[in-house]
């Protein structure tokens, strides 16, 4: 087996199915986090979740609140406590655009997924305003009338 072939169940991405129904995300950004060893493995086993996570800056870092990495299996007494917070790490300007952006007020923070780069592991988060109710039915008609014509022209080629 060469070196190029990669293992494509070894590499984990855990996604914010709720980010995008519920936000409407401006800015991306990719930061890494801080973990212990337990909280890699049980990443890399698919055993976290991001859909309720949301960031926050304090004292000129990033945090990430509610994210959840269940403990790993075969850890020992020094496992992770599940809910923690963890630090994202981020460049210093970038920490102090997401700040501004904040701060202004009507944005949140939201991670919208958690994968592999390399050995590390990266959060994309996002800067999103939130969704009214109205938003929300607006998008889900579009996706039924694309799906509809997707559907036609389906059924017309076939």
């Amino acid at each position: 087996m060469s070196a190029d072939k990669k293992d494509v169940s070894r590499f984990t991405e855990i996604r914010n199915a709720k980010a995008f129904r519920d936000y409407a995300i401006a800015e991306r950004f990719e930061a890494g986090i801080q973990l212990r060893g337990t909280e890699v493995k049980s990443i890399r086993a698919g055993r976290a979740q991001i859909s309720d996570a949301f960031g926050r800056v304090e004292r000129g870092e990033v945090w990430l609140y509610n994210a959840h990495i269940e403990q790993y299996a075969f850890g020992s007494i020094n496992n992770h406590d599940a809910r923690r917070i963890r630090k994202l790490l981020l460049h210093a300007h970038q920490i102090r655009k997401i700040a501004q952006a904040l701060d202004a007020g009507g944005k949140a923070l939201v991670p919208l997924r958690m994968y592999f780069k390399d050995a590390l592991v990266k959060v994309e988060v996002g800067l999103g305003t939130g969704k009214k109710l109205f938003d929300k039915r607006e998008d889900l008609k579009k996706k039924v009338e694309l799906r509809d014509v997707q559907k036609a022209l389906k059924s017309r080629r076939g």
